[in-house]
């Protein structure tokens, strides 16, 4: 019995000891704020008690476009656009609840109703009202969800291989290491307080076909961010909330112009997705490029940029006029 209780403590003795050594602390809020939210960022206060981190750029007078990254991203993954089309367009981009440095929820709410107020409210208080919205995977879920609950505010809707159609890996997150590790009970919970680098590397080369985008400094920004205080805990409670898809009849009653957008060998969200998007929503575009995965903001900036310039004055700007 001694014998036993020796070895349990020696056991429990390692643990503490391995947990000290592997431990990924918190980053420094200050520094992530001086590192990644200097000019041109805001930070602007919401009625819901949440400081969003945002980018308000281009000319106030031109079209405006908001852009909601994806699942563990921040804004800057919208950085190409912003360069490319930014001289044209009003391009308004953030942080969502628990990402970068908008950092987690007050109220722990990480409901898709909860991502939509916060777009809702941002606008209201940017005094935007009718604008473009685009989204990437999560981002585009929400998106979508926005144009089904606020249709009379989009004048234009733009998916990037976006979430929420039923035949997706949308939330399983297919064989991506980042996203199983996740919904893994127990291990996520050690991923709170380890997180190795390593780790988050590997997570977003899966996610991506053009590995040139997969930089030293891009993938110190999604550690730093996901380690900023309490963006942790968020992820492991957004995983937690409970999956949920679009139906065929929803997507029939949204008739705001569409562009899908899609990488073919996005391993993340399968092709398939675009094409239920596409059959579904009345008045949709596709868009989609060979040898590109999850991210063609950033595997394909130039070509993917091109096509949301010429879809809006086509398809946006023509019902507008009208």
């Amino acid at each position: 019995m001694k014998t036993v209780l020796k070895a349990l403590l020696v056991l429990a003795a390692l643990l503490v000891i391995a947990f000290l050594i592997f431990r990924t602390p918190d980053t420094d809020a200050a520094e992530m704020r001086a590192k990644y939210g200097g000019p041109p960022s805001q930070f602007i206060a919401l009625d819901n008690g949440l400081t969003v981190h945002m980018r308000d750029e281009g000319p106030r007078g031109a079209p405006a476009i908001m852009l909601l990254h994806g699942s563990n991203a921040d804004l800057h993954t919208w950085n190409e656009w912003v360069r490319l089309l930014g001289q044209d367009y009003r391009i308004i981009r953030f942080d969502q609840i628990g990402h970068g440095l908008t950092g987690p929820a007050p109220d722990g709410d990480y409901s898709t109703e909860a991502f939509v107020g916060t777009v809702d409210q941002l606008a209201s208080s940017l005094g935007l009202e009718r604008f473009t919205l685009g989204g990437n995977s999560m981002g585009g879920k929400i998106a979508m969800a926005y144009a089904i609950a606020h249709p009379e505010k989009l004048e234009g809707l733009i998916l990037v291989d976006a979430g929420g159609a039923p035949q997706s890996r949308d939330g399983a997150g297919g064989g991506n290491i980042g996203f199983a590790i996740a919904r893994m009970p127990v291990v996520n919970r050690l991923m709170t307080q380890i997180t190795p680098r390593s780790i988050i590397e590997r997570s977003l080369s899966q996610s991506v076909s053009n590995q040139a985008v997969v930089t030293p400094q891009v993938v110190d920004r999604y550690w730093e961010l996901l380690r900023y205080p309490g963006n942790r805990a968020a992820t492991l409670a957004r995983f937690g909330q409970p999956g949920t898809v679009f139906t065929a009849e929803e997507m029939r009653r949204v008739t705001v112009p569409t562009l899908i957008v899609w990488g073919e060998e996005d391993a993340l969200i399968p092709f398939a997705s675009a094409g239920w998007f596409a059959k579904n929503l009345p008045e949709s575009s596709l868009v989609s490029y060979p040898g590109i995965g999850h991210l063609p903001m950033e595997e394909a900036p130039e070509s993917s940029a091109e096509a949301v310039r010429k879809w809006h004055g086509q398809h946006v700007l023509a019902t507008v006029s009208q």
